[in-house]
């Protein structure tokens, strides 16, 4: 029995690599904002067909997180992280006068970095055939932990442009 040699043919540009930084104002201390149609809009923008997206906050106040988007788990969510570190307890961080280069307008909020630290600060998720692969209640979450503020988000989309077309044995096997 004789192989039949099969072949790959990428699209033109095989990889590519697209960014967006775009800013919001939160409004709330504690706030999820849904980020996820902007996400696949910026996803189906880039024309990356298969790939990774990957969105990242710039703040160490904030965070990225995937989950449902019902009322009764983000007021759950919002419990645990009061719990977690609330705001009235007393942190060194806190303590302005014994910081080094604090600017004028900082307020105490060390609170808000230690609830950051029990979340993320991005989440990547996989593009397939030009859709993010979320499940059927997931979304796409900003979660604010000392706002109300101007926010930066990155998004970068990463893979390739264009379908990947298999000829040869390859393909009549998939077929």
């Amino acid at each position: 029995m004789a192989l039949e040699p099969w072949t790959i043919e990428p699209p033109t540009p095989v990889l590519k690599f697209y960014n967006d930084l775009f800013e919001l104002r939160t409004e709330e201390p504690l706030q999820f904002i849904d980020l996820t149609e902007l996400v696949a809009e910026r996803v189906r923008r880039s024309g990356i067909v298969n790939g990774l997206v990957n969105v990242q906050t710039r703040h160490s106040t904030t965070a990225i997180v995937v989950n449902e988007n019902e009322p009764g788990l983000l007021q759950d969510v919002t419990d645990l992280l009061t719990r977690l570190a609330p705001r009235e307890a007393s942190y060194r961080h806190d303590n302005l006068d014994d910081r080094p280069l604090v600017p004028p307008d900082e307020r105490p909020n060390a609170h808000s970095h230690l609830r950051s630290v029990v979340l993320a600060p991005s989440a990547t998720l996989n593009v397939v055939e030009g859709k993010i692969q979320l499940g059927p209640w997931q979304r796409i979450f900003l979660v604010e932990l000392d706002g109300g503020r101007r926010r930066a988000i990155s998004i970068g989309v990463m893979g390739l442009t264009g379908r990947v077309r298999v000829r040869g044995a390859a393909a009549a096997r998939a077929s």
